[in-house]
Order: structure tokens, then C-alpha cells, then sequence
């Protein structure tokens, strides 16, 4: 039984391990695939750099919407590059606003033409801001594979993601308590749309809530969902497996 990364941030400054042993540890917990993401310059240089060392590992390039006024420019250059199968975390955050909306919207349709102009898949980030979303992506037309990282959404969003083309990709919310919403969408969701993911170090799963999330705890956002569905665990870790291929074709090489 297999597990894959859609997700992670492993060279963030709260992972508590190391990016290498966080790695090492993964891989004992039967994970055997990690997607690094790039937020901005920096993290998208070290995810290609942390690629470049590890086959098992792939890099994405993006600039999240939190600094999207520093302007897609200071991270287009790096396409294209080896070890890179993704264009993200790129999209909307109306929660936080760090960056004013114009200009987030203006540079999730740059990604968007990026991953196009690259035939890289696109991983969106959208939080408080679902209809925007669909504006820009239903405006700007979709990459022939996209994916929404961290799927928070329930049913509604989830089917009008899917009608779309896009995958689901759940994080360790399936597994929490009040996220009703969210494991009925877990539950509805084809099984090569689905994919799991840690966005490690943040939403750690349930049982180890509380603590800084890294890729080895991914089986349980699998495991949960598994439950959900009322099947086998390693089904689950097979059929996400697959649709992570599906997702990121880079990655079955």
C-alpha cells in the first residue's frame, strides 16, 4: 500500500524536521511520492533544487495569492524546468486580502496562461472567494489538468469543480469533526478525481491534530476518506495514486 503527496511544503520554516527527514519519514509510512509546492521565487527554487536530489520528489512554480502583487514575472522564469510538473499554488484568498483582489484575480489568469503555455497542470488555492474563482477560471478557460489543493468545499462546489474538469484534492479537514460538508464531498467524488494531500506543516489529520503535519500522516487523510466511502484503505491509497498520475503525468516517469 502506497501512498502519494499531492501537496507539501516541506521546506517551510515551521516544519519541525528537516526536508530530508521529513522525507525519510514519509517514506517508512509507505508514501512514496511528494509534490513540493512553490509559493513565490524562493520556495519554487528550493522545491526544483529539493527535486533535483530526490526521483521520488516534483517540484511546482507559483506565486500564492498572498504575494501576488510581486507579480508573476518574478516566477515565470523558472518555467520550463526539469522536475517541475505543476504551475502553483496560484489563485484567489479573500480571507486574508494580503494582496489587493484585482491583482489576484489579474495573476491567477497569468498562472493560468502559464500552465497552458507550459502543458502544466494548474493547482488552485481558493479560499471565501469560490465564485471568483469559477469567473476567472470560466473566463480564462482551464489547463488541460487542473487541481484544487485543499479542497474545503462541500457537494455545491465540489460538483461545479468537477462539471469543470478539475480534480479534488483533500487534506487533513476530511478528518475533522465539524467538516460535514466536506467528507460528503469526499464521498460523491470520482475516484480518478480524487487525491490526498498534507499541505504540510499546516492541517495535521486527525489523531495528530495539534502538532506540525508533515507527508508521512497523508494515510490518514486516506484512511479517513476510506472510511468514509466504506472501503479498504488501500484501495484508497491505489485509486489516488492513479489519479495523481492522471493529475501530474510528470510524476509516473
Amino acid at each position: 500500500m502506497k501512498w502519494t503527496d499531492t501537496h507539501c511544503h516541506i521546506l517551510d520554516d515551521k516544519m519541525t524536521l528537516s526536508a530530508d527527514d521529513s522525507l525519510s519519514a514519509a517514506r517508512l509510512a509507505d508514501v512514496n511520492r511528494f509534490i513540493v509546492i512553490g509559493t513565490d521565487a524562493q520556495s519554487s527554487i528550493g522545491a526544483i533544487e529539493l527535486a533535483s536530489k530526490h526521483p521520488d520528489v516534483w517540484a511546482t512554480v507559483g506565486l500564492h495569492p498572498h504575494d501576488a502583487t510581486l507579480g508573476t514575472n518574478t516566477v515565470a522564469h523558472l518555467l520550463p524546468s526539469a522536475r517541475v510538473v505543476a504551475v502553483g499554488e496560484c489563485g484567489l484568498d479573500y480571507y486574508y486580502e494580503h494582496s489587493p483582489r484585482t491583482t489576484q484575480r489579474q495573476v491567477f489568469a497569468e498562472h493560468i496562461a502559464l500552465a497552458k503555455q507550459h502543458d502544466l497542470t494548474l493547482v488552485i488555492h481558493t479560499r471565501d472567494a469560490w465564485d471568483d474563482t469559477f469567473d476567472v477560471l470560466d473566463t480564462e478557460g482551464l489547463p488541460q489538468r487542473t487541481v484544487l489543493h485543499c479542497f474545503t468545499g462541500g457537494p455545491d462546489e465540489a460538483r461545479k469543480c468537477l462539471d469543470r474538469g478539475a480534480f479534488l484534492s483533500f487534506s487533513g479537514i476530511v478528518t475533522f469533526k465539524n467538516s460535514a460538508d466536506n467528507q460528503a464531498a469526499a464521498r460523491i467524488c470520482p475516484p480518478d478525481r480524487l487525491l490526498i494531500e498534507t499541505d504540510s506543516p499546516y492541517l495535521a489529520p486527525a489523531p495528530q491534530r495539534g502538532r506540525p503535519n508533515q507527508p508521512a500522516f497523508v494515510g490518514f487523510v486516506g484512511t479517513a476518506i476510506a472510511d468514509l466511502r466504506g472501503q479498504h484503505p488501500s484501495i484508497i491509497a491505489e485509486s489516488t495514486s492513479a489519479a495523481a498520475v492522471l493529475a501530474f503525468p510528470g510524476i509516473g516517469s
